[in-house]
Formats: structure tokens, C-alpha cells, sequence
């Protein structure tokens, strides 16, 4: 079935590809084989341009110098990093949370919507979905660089060791371990089970034996055949069903990590929704900046249009919105309750030496997404991509404010001090922003971008729709 579009402003609107207020789900110029066609170009083509070339060098330069540091930390200890007393946990904890989040938001649009039938999803889940493969495995390197002998991560596991002791099962440390196992390896298969169908049309699209053989055994045999629809359709609904409440378990543990200590600035019951809504906010924030990056350099514009940019700028004006809630609640509470000491260092914290950071933080999770309310501002793309910038810069920086700024602070004058990150702290995270975009880069090159399968039902209901 062609769908064709007529008349001098539909043929206007093909040649302007900014993004535009009326644009639809996905252009009714694609037809499903068109729609196949251009999905499965950018993996099938044999040689890739110059940026695309540009930006794998620059992010494998990033892992090489992360790779340094990680083989400096293993010869010298943790203390090449600025971890001192009282502020034992820097940057790994810092950079663990703000990771782990980023993935989180990515998992919240792939599976919550698909559960909820969200139409606009189909483009972006993959990407989502792939975001928060990589954001998990940076994630996943800070904790056991942490250890300082990361070769006895397995004492991690809730297994008795020599001694007969079991770990303590009360740790909110132990449930954080659990609850990421079981977010890394659900992630994973949810993934790359959205991926089968996809991979299959891949492994019949192309022409090149090798790739044909590839994509073959990565499909797994699938062959889309009515039994195996049935079966499949199942599987990934039983997935998503799973990944919606692990998402937000996830993050709500890693808050208790923190809430459950006896720490200025931490115990607080407000810790697990607080985290779940910055996660919410970065992940957001990190699939807009992706999305438009990928819908220009891929040439996606038919499929990634404004009415994307529009629903997810204003995912992100809700979650900016409860995050600011937050802050004000922390503030309220603090100074609405009898502790000394808890006034004492939000004082520091707003009027301190550091008070760059908290007002960094304050600007860029809270005021900076306000512009969102502005349609014309989430149809544009450069402002779309400078706003998801300080979101994801002022995420990290409310990460440096929850571990340092408490940990420096505590009920004892007599034990305050202070933090000064080295080059390995910067070198690491550095490396690890290489790892994700090095990552990002190899999955667009290898594996179709946008979900081939449900883009087809799409195309189909939308078809259905104007008949």
C-alpha cells in the first residue's frame, strides 16, 4: 500500500525538516517498504562518513585514556583519587548515581510506554533502550573500581564466605547490588529481544554474505511466521511488564543506599522518589539530546519528528518540575526540624564555598528546563540539544552536592574537611563518557536504529486511519 501526500505544502513540508508543531507520528511519505529501506541503509552500508569516522576516534581516545587510569588505579590503590577522611566516597559514588540514573530514564520510555500503548514510543525506544545499555555498563565500572581489589567483586554476592558469615541482608547496600544485577541483565534481554525481529529483516536485506551470516545468528532463526509472532509478542510484553517496576525499584534502592546511613544531608524519607525523579529528568534529558543528534546525522527526520521533540520537552518540563519540588521540600524540612547540624550544612551548602555547584544545580535541573513551556522552544533543535546539556551537567553536579557537601560537613566540627578531585578522578569520568558514546556510535552502525517491526504497525494503523 503507497501512501502519497499531495498538494504545494505537503511538498514544502518534505524539504523542511525542522521539526513543526501539526508534524505526525511518522511522515506519511514512508510506506512500509520505503520505511525498511531507509532504516536498514545505515548498517548495510559499507563505508561510513567522515564524522561518523571522527567521532569513533575521539571517543576510543576517551577509553584509551579511561583504560590509563584504570591501569594506574590498580597499581597505585584508590588513593590516586581525591577520597580522603571524611569524604571517603568522590567521584566513583558521584559518577555510579548519575550513570545509573541516565540508564533509568531510558528504561521509563522504552517499557512504561509500550505498556501503556504509547504510539510515539516506536521511534524512540530503541534508542532509549540502547542509551540505557551503555549508561548501565559505565555504571557498572564505578563500584568495583571502588572496591580498591576489584578482583574480589564476587564477595558482592549474598553467598557465606570462608568465615560462614552471610552479608547482611538488612544493607541497603546488598539490596542495591541485587536490584542493579537484576536491572543489567533485564536491560540486556529486553534489548536485544526487541531486537530479533529487526535483525531478521537485516539478515534478509542484506547482500554481503558475512553480514547475512551475522545478522543470521544474531536473529536466532526467527522467521515471523504467525506462531512465532504470537509467541514473541507475548515475551515482550512479559519483559516490559517486568522493566517497568524494576526501573523505578532500581533507583529508589540507590536512594535508601544513601537515606539509610546516618549522614547529614541523607537520611531523609524523601531520598527514594527524590532520585527516581532525577532519574526521570537525565533520562529524558539524555534520549532528546541522542534523538536529535541521530535524526540529523542519519537522516531520520521522517520517522524522529517535531511531535517527539514536543511530548518529550514536556517529560521533561514534568520532571524538571517535581525535582524542584524536591529541592524546595529539602529546604522546608530541614529548617521546619530541630537539627543544628542539618541547618548548619544547608547553609554551607547554599552560601559556602561551594555554593557554585548547589546554584549550578539550582539553574540547570530547575529554571533551565522552564523554557519547555514554550512550544516553539521544544521545536527547536539547538535549544532542544543546549537545554539537555545543563539538565544532564546539572544532574551530576546534584550528585557532586549529595556526596560531598554532606560527607565534608559532619555533626563533629572537629571532623570536617574537604575534597579536591585529582586528573584521575577527571581522566576516569572523562573515559567513561567515551565508553557510552564509543558504544552509541557502534550500535548505529551495526544494528537498525529505530524499531522496524512496531514502525510498521504504525505506518499500518495510519493507513488504516485515512482510508
Amino acid at each position: 500500500m503507497t501512501l502519497l501526500r499531495t498538494g504545494s505544502a505537503i511538498e514544502a513540508s518534505t524539504q523542511d525538516r525542522q521539526p513543526r508543531a501539526n508534524d505526525p507520528i511518522v511522515s506519511p511519505t514512508q510506506t512500509i517498504s520505503s520505511m525498511t529501506s531507509k532504516i536498514c541503509s545505515p548498517p548495510l552500508r559499507r563505508k561510513w562518513p567522515l564524522w561518523w569516522r571522527l567521532s569513533l576516534a575521539s571517543a576510543l581516545a576517551l577509553v584509551l585514556i579511561l583504560a590509563v587510569a584504570i591501569g594506574w588505579l590498580f597499581y597505585a590503590g584508590v588513593g590516586v583519587w581525591g577520597i580522603d577522611w571524611p569524604v571517603v566516597w568522590g567521584f566513583a559514588i558521584i559518577n555510579y548515581v548519575w550513570w545509573i540514573a541516565i540508564a533509568s530514564g531510558g528504561t521509563f520510555i522504552s517499557a512504561l510506554f509500550y505498556l501503556a500503548e504509547v504510539e510515539w514510543r516506536s521511534a524512540l525506544n530503541r534508542i532509549a533502550e540502547t542509551i540505557t545499555i551503555f549508561a548501565a555498563a559505565c555504571a557498572a565500572l564505578y563500584p568495583l573500581l571502588h572496591l580498591g581489589r576489584p578482583w574480589l567483586f564476587y564477595w558482592l554476592f549474598p553467598y557465606p564466605n570462608v568465615m560462614g558469615v552471610w552479608p547482611q541482608f538488612r544493607s541497603p547496600l546488598l539490596w542495591d547490588f541485587v536490584a542493579i544485577l537484576t536491572y543489567v541483565i533485564s536491560s540486556i534481554l529486553f534489548w536485544y529481544f526487541g531486537l530479533v525481529p529487526d535483525l531478521a529483516t537485516m539478515r534478509d536485506k542484506s547482500d554481503a554474505p558475512a553480514k547475512r551470516r551475522f545478522y543470521g545468528v544474531l536473529a536466532l532463526g526467527f522467521r515471523g511466521s504467525d506462531n512465532a509472532w504470537r509467541h514473541y509478542t507475548v515475551g515482550y510484553g512479559l519483559l516490559a511488564a517486568v522493566m517497568a517496576p524494576l526501573v523505578i525499584s532500581v533507583h529508589s534502592i540507590v536512594g535508601l543506599d544513601f537515606a539509610g546511613a546516618a549522614t547529614l544531608g541523607w537520611h531523609s524519607t524523601e531520598f527514594p522518589p527524590f532520585f527516581v525523579f532525577g532519574a526521570l529528568l537525565s533520562g529524558f534529558a539524555t534520549v532528546m539530546l541522542v534523538a536529535v543528534l541521530i535524526r540529523r546525522m542519519l537522516g531520520l527526520e521522517d520517522f524522529i519528528t517535531g511531535r517527539h521533540f514536543d511530548i518529550l520537552g514536556k517529560l521533561l518540563l514534568t520532571s524538571s518540575l517535581c525535582v524542584g519540588y524536591a529541592y524546595l521540600m529539602e529546604a522546608f524540612t530541614t529548617f521546619y526540624g530541630p537539627d543544628a547540624a542539618e541547618k548548619r550544612l544547608f547553609i554551607d551548602k547554599v552560601a559556602g564555598e561551594l555554593a557554585p555547584i548547589y546554584w549550578a544545580t539550582i539553574v540547570f535541573n530547575v529554571l533551565a528546563p522552564q523554557a519547555m513551556w514554550r512550544r516553539s522552544i521544544r521545536l527547536n533543535e539547538t535549544l532542544v540539544v543546549l537545554i539537555s546539556l545543563f539538565v544532564i551537567v546539572g544532574m551530576w553536579c546534584e550528585r557532586y552536592v549529595i556526596v560531598v557537601m554532606s560527607l565534608r560537613r559532619t555533626h563533629l566540627p572537629s571532623a570536617w574537611g574537604d575534597f579536591t578531585p585529582t586528573v584521575w578522578d577527571w581522566l576516569t569520568l572523562f573515559g567513561t563518557i567515551g565508553l557510552f558514546i564509543a558504544g552509541l556510535l557502534i550500535a548505529i552502525r551495526l544494528l537498525p536504529t529505530i524499531s522496524m517491526f512496531e514502525m510498521r504497525e504504525v505506518i499500518l494503523r495510519n493507513a488504516r486511519r485515512n482510508q
